[in-house]
């Protein structure tokens, strides 16, 4: 495993993130493909020994339970001061006013939901999961800053809103001498690449480090394009973010691995990790051989005509992901 910081902070990290909405108990929240408690921990253990440092799961993934999870397997394997343990705040975790958005209430609330849940004081990268356009971003940055004030989170991530957005929250934190972000927890691989645009730049010139989600595409970057899984079946969200045009790029993953002899699922994320704006993508492993796919991925490099295969049959699309 390699290490780096994330972004221009000091904060050390390994060049891979699990994700770990793959965690929690199925008939819990939505997420009915998610591994019960016994194969989280077997997933976790595995990652644990392969090098990986930084966890990262949200309030809302399987109703909590995956936060439940991921901290006991922590507990018992690891060293706190070993790892590293972002979570998120926004989505809704329970019916009637104030269940979720970035208001301040919500925002004290859930953070200290997660800690319980995860059962440390602190988390090292405490994020919010979407923009809300419901709450001041004033309001929100001030309850953030006093979450770091008071101990409970280290550090400041957002995730995927527009780049404009992005700017607004940093500028009125600094602004006010608030917390800013360092991180930013976005939709990018070779189906959806329109965050080269705007925000993967914004985020190199501001010395914010990308933490890309979904950066095989669900899946689909990893197996023939008409194959389905048991994830691809149920998953709602994730069926309408890519295009059936995408096969083209897909067949160019396969043919390239071929070539060097890897997996597609190692050249699609050696592929985002040539981004310089990009600390470590978020790789979610529901089999062993996924674990794999990622760490040998950190010591592959494409060369520069490798990169313009696989993207050559890429085509402007809207950015999905948002919602």
């Amino acid at each position: 495993m390699q290490y780096t910081r994330l972004g221009s902070t000091g904060l050390e990290i390994s060049r891979i993130a699990l994700g770990c909405m793959s965690y929690g108990v199925p008939e819990r929240g939505g997420h009915p493909w998610s591994m019960p408690e016994e194969e989280s921990r077997e997933s976790i253990r595995r990652a644990l020994e392969a090098g990986v440092t930084f966890f990262d799961t949200a309030n809302v993934y399987s109703d909590g339970t995956s936060e439940e999870i991921v901290g006991r397997a922590l507990r018992d394997m690891a060293s706190r001061d070993d790892v590293v343990i972002a979570t998120k705040v926004h989505g809704r975790m329970r019916p009637g006013p104030n269940g979720a958005g970035l208001s301040r209430r919500a925002i004290l609330t859930e953070v200290d939901n997660s800690l319980r849940r995860l059962g440390v004081d602190h988390v090292d990268l405490y994020q919010i999961h979407r923009f809300d356009p419901m709450t001041p971003v004033e309001e929100t940055m001030e309850a953030l800053h006093d979450v770091v004030r008071a101990g409970k989170a280290r550090y400041l991530g957002a995730s995927s809103m527009w780049a404009w957005q992005f700017q607004q929250m940093q500028h009125v934190a600094e602004r006010h001498g608030w917390t800013p972000f360092v991180s930013m927890q976005d939709h990018y691989n070779l189906l959806m690449r329109e965050e080269e645009r705007e925000m993967l730049p914004y985020c190199e010139a501001t010395g914010v480090g990308a933490t890309p989600w979904s950066p095989l595409a669900r899946g689909r970057l990893t197996r023939p394009w008409d194959s389905e899984t048991a994830r691809s079946d149920t998953d709602e969200f994730g069926k309408g973010l890519y295009r059936d045009d995408d096969a083209r790029i897909v067949d160019a993953v396969a043919q390239v691995a071929r070539e060097r002899g890897v997996t597609p699922a190692q050249v699609a994320l050696a592929w985002v990790m040539r981004r310089p704006a990009v600390s470590a993508p978020i790789v979610g492993t529901t089999k062993p051989h996924h674990l794999d796919d990622a760490v040998a991925a950190v010591e592959l490099e494409l060369s520069d005509d490798e990169a313009a295969r696989l993207e050559e049959h890429y085509a402007p699309r809207e950015n999905a992901g948002f919602a």
